[in-house]
């Protein structure tokens, strides 16, 4: 492949990675968040190293990482989870409460680093279909994704101070992070019915154009009402 066609194909699958990944660097926002400060950036380079493995295998076994569709039924399962957990809480956490997590959250760093890995190869079996589809050339689809990968990385760091400066803003990331399980859910299922059971007709499909729209309309309504000011402040 020439040097000029090569180019071209990293920064296609770049964009695409980006476009494709805006709930995948909200996911690790809410996922690290309940760290101390000094352990959230040390859980994403730990996150950064997983997913550069864990892609670089996932694209070398293309079509063995798209049997493992059960991937994608536990990592839906387990953001729907995190998103109910957080917006319908039993109990609001207060000040003393918010301590308590971040302590306890310290104590299962490494829990959060295998899950945010782990979630990470559910979001690439659809990265993977993507890219390969684009590119044979493994150096130029490697390089695309990790360079995507890098900046879904910085963007979650920056989401994470978004998030302590406006809290309102937790719940939208929250929400984005339901979706995006529901997403992945029905997605795992899709490849289960086809895969394990072999019944395509039983598949729930959810179009990448729909699941973009509705994204996109929760951070812009969401955002709406994250930075509005709230009554009596200055």
């Amino acid at each position: 492949m020439e040097f000029g066609s090569a180019f071209a194909a990293i920064l296609i699958i770049v964009a695409l990675e980006a476009v494709l990944s805006v709930d995948n660097a909200m996911v690790l926002a809410v996922m690290v968040r309940p760290l101390p400060e000094h352990l959230r950036s040390r859980a994403l380079l730990y996150g950064i190293i997983g997913a550069y493995v864990l892609r670089g295998l996932a694209l070398l076994f293309a079509t063995v990482i798209l049997q493992i569709w059960w991937i994608q039924l536990l990592g839906g399962l387990y953001l729907m989870y995190l998103a109910a957990n957080h917006l319908f809480p039993h109990k609001p956490p207060g000040i003393s409460d918010q301590t308590r997590i971040q302590q306890e959250a310290a104590k299962s760093f490494w829990r959060i680093v295998i899950m945010i890995n782990v979630v990470d190869l559910a979001f690439a079996v659809d990265s993977v279909l993507v890219v390969v589809a684009l590119s044979r050339e493994f150096w130029v689809i490697f390089t695309g994704v990790a360079i995507g990968i890098l900046l879904i990385r910085l963007a979650a760091g920056i989401m994470v101070t978004f998030i302590e400066r406006y809290p309102r803003l937790e719940a939208v990331a929250y929400a984005v992070v339901g979706w995006a399980g529901l997403k992945l859910l029905l997605e795992g299922w899709e490849h289960g019915s086809e895969v394990w059971l072999h019944r395509p007709e039983l598949a729930l499909h959810l179009s990448q154009a729909f699941f973009l729209s509705v994204t996109f309309a929760i951070l812009v309504f969401g955002g709406l009402w994250a930075f509005r000011r709230t009554p009596g402040a200055r």
